[in-house]
């Protein structure tokens, strides 16, 4: 059909308008937030995004919420209904824990407690990817990241550490999303902010926003800032380390495992 209805206004929603809208769909995206990625970036870095795709024939239907569907249509919660040949959902999702529950992990944040070596409450038994709560290693509490970079790292970490290797994930989380030939790169991770302050032009596209939670910088977002991303990556990285400096490396099972092998080959 022409027309789809999109419930969300993430980064899955506003990659699939996208998409959408260059096959020559037309969309409109239904969220509650007052700006897409409002929570995420801030109202003036989602305003951007807004923009960018009212330029390219996006509609909006935002701080509202959708509260059902009838053929042909979405209704919302203010009693208007928006026309829609399909409807497509990029609201969120939760991670299955039913099965640590069910062995008795520790859960927290709805993910699975890990320690800095990806290790569950359960010696031996690791987690890893968008279920793992990790302590975050500049503040200690514990994050979960739902990104496939991620995933993809922690997994490569909890492996190493499920044989004699001793290796603390502490990888700066960062993502992209591209909308309509423009990306924007994020680093860091900033699940609440009380300030940000933006360098650049806004309105222009070409910008770096930086979040800070009580004066801690955790987080930048920027479009045509990529070298600036990138210093800013490796400031916190190097925050990352002073922070892990003097804390030790554990001895843990994994570490016992190392020194037996050493003792069984030198025995040999």
């Amino acid at each position: 059909g022409p027309r789809a209805d999109m419930v969300g206004a993430s980064s899955i929603g506003l990659e699939a308008a996208r998409a959408l809208r260059q096959r020559g769909v037309e969309v409109t995206i239904v969220a509650p937030e007052q700006e897409p990625f409002e929570g995420l970036f801030g109202a003036e870095v989602g305003g951007w995004f807004r923009q960018l795709h009212e330029r390219h024939g996006v509609g909006f239907e935002l701080g509202v919420a959708a509260t059902g569907f009838e053929r042909g249509e979405v209704r919302l919660a203010d009693g208007r209904s928006v026309p829609a040949d399909f409807v497509l959902l990029g609201i969120g999702v939760r991670p299955r824990i039913g099965l640590a529950e069910a062995a008795g992990l520790d859960l927290v944040g709805g993910g699975v407690r890990v320690d800095r070596y990806l290790e569950t409450s359960e010696p031996r038994i690791f987690a890893a990817g968008d279920i793992a709560a990790y302590p975050d290693p500049l503040t200690g509490e514990p994050v979960r990241i739902e990104h496939w970079v991620i995933a993809e790292r922690q997994g490569q970490a909890a492996a190493a550490n499920m044989l004699i290797d001793e290796r603390p994930f502490q990888a700066v989380p960062f993502f992209w999303t591209e909308q309509f030939g423009v990306a924007l790169r994020y680093v860091g991770h900033a699940h609440r902010w009380d300030r940000v302050e933006i360098e650049g032009d806004v309105a222009q596209g070409v910008f770096i926003a930086r979040y800070y939670d009580r004066d801690l910088h955790r987080a930048s977002a920027g479009v045509g800032q990529d070298l600036a991303i990138l210093e800013d990556e490796r400031r916190f990285e190097a925050m990352i380390a002073d922070a892990s400096a003097g804390e030790g490396e554990r001895q843990g099972t994994a570490g016992k495992c190392g020194q037996m092998v050493a003792e069984v080959c030198s025995a040999s």
